[in-house]
């Protein structure tokens, strides 16, 4: 890893390097120069992220925009180059490396531990739209191909049902009815961003609590991280993905449903901060709209499991037989908890 590092324009001669994070996908590196400067080295998954070239065009041009907007440096990432001037390295292997700065006096938090943190990662987010609401998305490169498309999630989860290859279709049928009840209002949004009444957005499409980094002291958000799946998309769907995961009472995969439930307070909590963020950027059909992008992520979802189940658990890793059915039948739980709080659930200002 030496040879990788030499070719990155830092301060000093590197002293220490360990493997540092959480991630799952890319390896991820913390770097310390003999001036006592910290970095984050990372290697790009190629195997998750087939065209790391595009994806690294992604991140320079959103970082170099934001970077001109924040108030500290600290407040957006920003690539180190390299000794020749380039934005990433591509290695003698091929494999592909960048490095950003460490934020220090940062954390990161992996599970909500109170209602205040998960207000603040609304914010986070939410201050990321109002930072790119200027940034020409088409612009960007669409790194994962229809990534959100929910029609056609849907015409995938058709597919795999008339092939039902392992016969499984049977024993979920009251998944399979609840998803084709709701194949029509899936094509919602894609609808309007057709029409042009909403948007195309930059987004980040993986707006996990974990994924804002925290004032140490303040327990302020500081700035977003992991900007791989940046790309054009809706802004809906970045707010929905948070509600998904984060106003849910169980883990995504609880296969005791009594346990499971759409938390309105959690959902009102989140919406506070992101719409404090980024309210007046937003359009009147954006807003309207954002009750649909937190059903609509939460159907999406559970529709992937829904599918996998049924060919055989080809995509998500799985511990056991029914992993991808109790993911599923935990996303139409809190789907249909969303129908019954739909009129509360109405953007009602900022």
């Amino acid at each position: 890893m030496l040879k990788q590092i030499a070719h990155f324009d830092i301060d000093a001669e590197p002293i220490f390097c360990t493997k540092y994070g959480n991630g799952h996908i890319n390896d991820t590196y913390l770097l310390v120069d003999g001036t006592a400067r910290q970095y984050i080295l990372q290697r790009i998954n190629k195997n998750v992220f087939k065209n790391p070239n595009a994806l690294m065009e992604n991140i320079k041009a959103v970082t170099t925009h934001l970077q001109k907007k924040v108030a500290q440096s600290r407040n957006a990432l920003s690539l180190i180059p390299t000794t020749t001037g380039d934005d990433w390295l591509c290695d003698d292997d091929g494999e592909y490396w960048r490095m950003y700065p460490f934020i220090s006096d940062s954390i990161c938090l992996q599970k909500v531990e109170n209602p205040s943190d998960f207000r603040e990662s609304g914010y986070a987010f939410g201050h990321f739209q109002s930072l790119l609401a200027d940034f020409p998305a088409d612009t960007l490169n669409e790194t994962i191909a229809r990534f959100h498309d929910t029609p056609n999630r849907y015409e995938n989860f058709k597919r795999a049902l008339h092939a039902d290859p392992l016969g499984r279709a049977k024993e979920v049928k009251a998944e399979i009815d609840f998803a084709l009840a709701r194949e029509e209002y899936a094509k919602t949004l894609m609808n309007l961003l057709a029409s042009g009444e909403m948007p195309l957005r930059v987004t980040h499409n993986d707006t996990k609590l974990n994924n804002v980094l925290f004032d140490r002291e303040t327990r302020k958000p500081l700035c977003v991280i992991d900007l791989d799946t940046v790309m054009p998309g809706l802004s809906v769907n970045d707010f929905g993905d948070s509600i998904r995961f984060g106003a849910s009472t169980a883990l995504e995969d609880e296969p005791d449903l009594s346990k499971v439930s759409f938390s309105l307070p959690l959902y009102e909590t989140y919406a506070e901060g992101f719409f404090e963020a980024c309210g007046k950027v937003l359009t009147p059909c954006e807003l309207n709209h954002m009750r649909d992008g937190a059903k609509m992520m939460t159907l999406e979802c559970g529709v992937r499991f829904l599918t996998d189940y049924i060919e055989g658990d080809v995509y998500f890793k799985v511990k056991h037989d029914k992993h991808n059915i109790d993911r599923c039948r935990t996303q139409f739980k809190l789907v249909a908890d969303m129908e019954s709080n739909w009129e509360k659930m109405l953007y009602k200002g900022v």
